[in-house]
């Protein structure tokens, strides 16, 4: 009886030297939630929640928002939840991170240690340590705003028509990103529904004979909707980085909704992205 209790003493040693080795994460270090059958569970992630796992058919889940995560106990799960008291693992993957927690189903007697809302804090996450990774959302719009704060210089490039004028103010790069400060002023009485804003990599000249290539590139971030605008409007667009040739031009197009000939193209050279600041 010695030896097996002894056996088993090492086989835990062992595997706690090799969690500790490997950074591999017990269920007993994962932190515990309480929930019940009459209550909901909110987690609130500072960043957009690509990934949940669920790994209990006791408990069912959505995301109402992409940074929020609901999660409730099944009810017809909840007399085998009572008993049990164990709920499961609830797994979280941001857009830089992971964290998991376990649920434990309580009694309502016990509704004092019953949980509503869960706030992702820092202690609660591990990185993922991504090679390439990309800037996470929040990182984005900080550095989106950032830019709204600089003092304005000369601007890029500009082209108008039809009372419209479109103005890229300037150019930055930040990792792998482009980032575009773009204002828009509008001079006329009309109110500009816009249709859509393009970014485009096309020919720099078109022959007859061959065909046009037109690349579009969809940003990854904006940091203001872009519906309207009365009079002037400015936004932040960050978009992947990306080299082109020189008989490729970058193209920025802005076109009116319903039946309107105030469309407008911005063209970008590489040399503007080359000699873009850097955040």
């Amino acid at each position: 009886m010695k030896k097996i209790i002894l056996a088993v003493q090492f086989l835990l040693c062992s595997m706690t030297l090799f969690a500790q080795k490997t950074g591999t994460l017990t269920v007993s270090e994962i932190p515990v939630i309480g929930i019940s059958g009459s209550v909901s569970l909110h987690f609130i992630s500072p960043e957009k929640i690509s990934y949940v796992d669920l790994s209990s058919p006791s408990l069912i889940g959505d995301l109402p928002e992409k940074n929020i995560l609901r999660v409730k106990a099944a009810p017809d799960s909840i007399p085998a939840l009572l008993s049990s008291g164990e709920a499961g693992l609830v797994t979280i993957v941001g857009e830089t991170f992971i964290s998991q927690f376990r649920l434990c189903f309580l009694p309502s007697q016990k509704s004092e240690y019953v949980s509503s809302q869960v706030e992702i804090l820092p202690q609660y996450m591990r990185p993922l340590d991504i090679s390439g990774a990309s800037l996470s959302t929040p990182e984005l719009k900080a550095n989106a705003l950032s830019i709204l704060k600089l003092r304005r210089k000369e601007h890029v490039n500009r082209t108008t028509g039809y009372g419209i004028f479109m103005t890229l103010n300037r150019v930055f790069t930040l990792g792998d990103c482009v980032l575009l400060d773009l204002s828009f002023k509008n001079a006329t009485n009309l109110i500009f529904d816009v249709d859509e804003l393009r970014f485009k990599l096309e020919d720099r000249k078109v022959n007859k004979s061959t065909n046009v290539q037109s690349i579009e590139l969809k940003p990854v971030f904006s940091l203001y909707p872009f519906e309207q605008f009365k009079s002037s409007f400015r936004n932040i667009y960050i978009l992947k980085k990306a080299t082109f040739p020189g008989n490729k031009v970058f193209n920025i197009e802005l076109s009116e909704k319903q039946v309107s000939g105030r469309n407008l193209k911005l063209s970008i050279h590489y040399s503007d992205i080359l000699n873009a600041d850097t955040i």
